[in-house]
């Protein structure tokens, strides 16, 4: 798969060791806060820092804006800097979720104008299961300056998805299982359903049945309807999940790309929001 994007567990382990590459840890359980930082504390890929969403991923939360806003840029700049980041390492990211935590630090990073982040393919279980090296050593870190450099284009408010759902040749893509799509069951937003005329294209039919991403070709395969849009809007719970369909949006050479951050927990805190539920748009 293209270096730019993916990287395969093989790839890592032969470049463990490379100055040049910073591996970060996005090991996180909505549903238990404190179990990325365990598992990383358990063990990880020699090397890697940990990120956490809550903490190092997030902004603070509010009435509106969705459960996990974006941080402030000069908070994430500065939590980068300290990692030991800059332009001129690769980074890699990778979690047990198949990129859909990790996927959060990759869009952030390029948000910012970091030029080389990679999705690590597969899950760390899979890096374990092959016999890799794991290590319980938290690294030293050697704090950086990262200069940002915003990339306002990638992202978009919910004044912007109104308008732009509205358009003629705009995709707006809900990443999410089909059951909350479709507003069958909602675990964790306090209203079901979705945007009115977004789609349902669920973030975890880009991952074959391997758990590996699907290759290049499939993925262009899968979003092939949407290459002639001139823009595809992406959201999910609340940001965190769609960038998965970023990154393989992006795969399959499809660049007008904009994530909606706040996401459908954003949309649904406004109550004059319309709703839409079941299979259609």
């Amino acid at each position: 798969m293209h270096v730019d994007y993916f990287v395969t567990k093989e790839w890592l382990h032969d470049h463990l060791h490379d100055p040049n590459i910073v591996i970060a840890d996005c090991r996180y359980d909505l549903k238990d806060p404190e179990a990325g930082w365990q598992s990383y504390q358990n063990g990880h890929v020699p090397g890697a820092i940990f990120f956490d969403l809550k903490k190092d991923l997030s902004g603070s939360v509010a009435t509106h804006g969705g459960r996990h806003p974006l941080p402030a840029v000069a908070d994430f700049a500065a939590t980068v800097s300290a990692s030991g980041i800059d332009t001129h390492k690769h980074v890699i990211v990778y979690d047990d979720q198949h990129g859909s935590m990790a996927g959060r630090l990759w869009w952030l990073l390029r948000y910012v104008g970091h030029p080389s982040v990679s999705l690590l393919d597969e899950n760390y279980s899979e890096w374990e299961a092959h016999g890799y090296p794991t290590s319980m050593e938290v690294p030293i870190l050697r704090p950086t300056n990262f200069e940002p450099q915003l990339q306002p284009d990638m992202r978009v408010d919910i004044d912007d998805v109104k308008e732009l759902k509205e358009k003629d040749n705009v995709a707006v893509l809900d990443a999410r299982a089909p059951e909350r799509y479709r507003g069958e069951r909602e675990p964790l937003d306090k209203k079901a359903g979705h945007i009115p005329g977004a789609e349902n294209w669920f973030w975890k039919e880009n991952v074959g049945s391997e758990g590996k991403w699907k290759s290049t070709e499939a993925l262009v395969e899968r979003f092939r309807s949407l290459r002639q849009k001139d823009a595809v809007v992406v959201y999910c719970g609340s940001g965190v999940s769609a960038n998965a369909n970023i990154i393989a949006l992006k795969q399959a050479g499809i660049e007008n790309v904009k994530l909606y951050p706040g996401s459908w927990s954003d949309w649904a805190s406004y109550d004059h929001n319309p709703i839409a539920r079941g299979e259609k748009p």
